[in-house]
């Protein structure tokens, strides 16, 4: 026998390697076995959109893929178009003045731009500190690219500043960059302008890039608007933002997002980039203008209605024995695990959960291990289904 026949093939290949097994995969094959037998399944579980976007916004895509013109490749930083479109809603909106040539980048939506980011900054072995619970992609997204991730859990602004700080003076070697997420997906959470105020004196006193992820900045239910990094004076020297069409105008399968803020950030990812896409659709991208530079009553809409649905979820399911605390903010809502359940873990608890009620749900352990005690909500069923679910539920708390 040669040595290349001894010689064992890998099962998997590095990248794979750094990956664990995808958390939210058995939910999913359990929706669909139950739905492919007959059973109804009210699906709490993806942050799946089920609005369509507004007519204009639709039209106007139409339009534009009616010109034999419209379909050669487009640009991967984004037409010139939609980057000044997005200067103008940051310039309305937070009162922040951005380049559109410099300090802007379309991406494939947020997700693929952080993604994208993450190759473009992180060599093997540099330190990200990421918050626990969070989205996946913050902090796979660097596992991928060859980063160590430290996890920052999340009580309160004053704790997560000082954790952060604690391991910026410890870590070996010393982190490169943080990411931030608010409001929050999973947690909901919303932070203050004092908080990037202070988060942005961290960074710069510790040699940090940061990372904002503002994909929910619409999706507001009490207070004042979410603010952004970049209103901080001097953000734009070391922090980068990530905003997306997809909840904001019910654009998620559109793939459309934006990078913006440091012109040495947003270089970098135009490069990376460069070398992987030309760009979204064109004539996404310029019905992107339209929903941007159009009429924002769909937007105001949009928000009424998840507040109208977070408010049914909360009333019924707290009536049925499951407690859903009331987000401030995003199409999220996130729930401790009733105590008699909680040895289960969310994992578990989400499994019976929808093998008892056929009602779905994300366990939190897919957000981070700080997620396990808790399950994630999303707003994406009417209020009756909604209401059909509480009904579903609630012999499983009672029994």
């Amino acid at each position: 026998m040669t040595v290349i026949e001894m010689a064992e093939t890998p099962t998997e290949f590095y990248r794979e390697r750094r990956l664990p097994p995808y958390v939210f995969a058995e939910i999913n094959r359990l929706k669909l076995a139950f739905r492919k037998a007959g059973r109804d399944v009210i699906d709490f579980g993806m942050g799946n959109p089920d609005q369509p976007p507004a007519p204009h916004i639709v039209a106007k895509l139409a339009e534009v893929a009616g010109d034999p013109r419209a379909h050669r490749y487009s640009a991967s930083q984004g037409v010139p178009a939609l980057r000044k479109a997005l200067t103008r809603y940051y310039d309305r909106r937070f009162g922040v003045a951005l380049d559109a040539d410099r300090e802007v980048c379309v991406t494939l939506g947020s997700k693929e731009g952080l993604a994208n980011l993450a190759q473009a900054i992180t060599a093997p072995g540099d330190v990200i500190l990421v918050p626990d619970p969070s989205y996946p992609i913050h902090m796979f997204g660097f596992l991928i690219a060859g980063a160590v991730v430290r996890s920052v859990p999340f009580a309160s602004e004053e704790d997560f500043l000082r954790i952060a700080d604690t391991a910026c003076r410890r870590s070996v070697p010393a982190p490169s960059a943080i990411v931030l997420n608010f409001p929050s997906n999973p947690t909901a959470r919303v932070v203050s302008r004092d908080f990037y105020a202070e988060a942005i004196a961290l960074a710069k006193r510790h040699g940090l890039i940061v990372i904002s992820d503002l994909a929910y900045s619409e999706i507001y239910f009490e207070g004042d608007p979410p603010p952004s990094i970049l209103e901080v004076p001097g953000a734009k020297d070391i922090a980068v933002e990530f905003t997306s069409m997809s909840k904001t105008y019910s654009m998620a399968g559109w793939r459309i997002g934006f990078a913006a803020g440091s012109a040495r950030l947003i270089d970098a990812l135009k490069r990376v980039k460069s070398y992987l896409d030309y760009g979204a659709f064109t004539p996404v991208q310029i019905a992107a203008v339209a929903a941007l530079d159009g009429p924002q009553d769909h937007v105001d809409a949009l928000r009424d209605l998840y507040r109208d649905r977070r408010d049914v979820l909360v009333e019924s399911f707290g009536r049925a024995g499951f407690d859903v605390p009331s987000p401030p903010a995003t199409m999220f809502a996130w729930a401790p695990i009733p105590e008699r359940f909680a040895h289960l873990g969310s994992m578990e608890f989400a499994k019976r959960l929808l093998e008892e009620t056929s009602v779905a749900v994300a366990p939190g352990l897919g957000f981070g291990e700080q997620g396990d005690g808790h399950v994630r909500l999303a707003l994406v069923e009417n209020t009756q289904r909604i209401r059909q679910a509480a009904r579903a539920i609630k012999p499983f708390f009672e029994g």
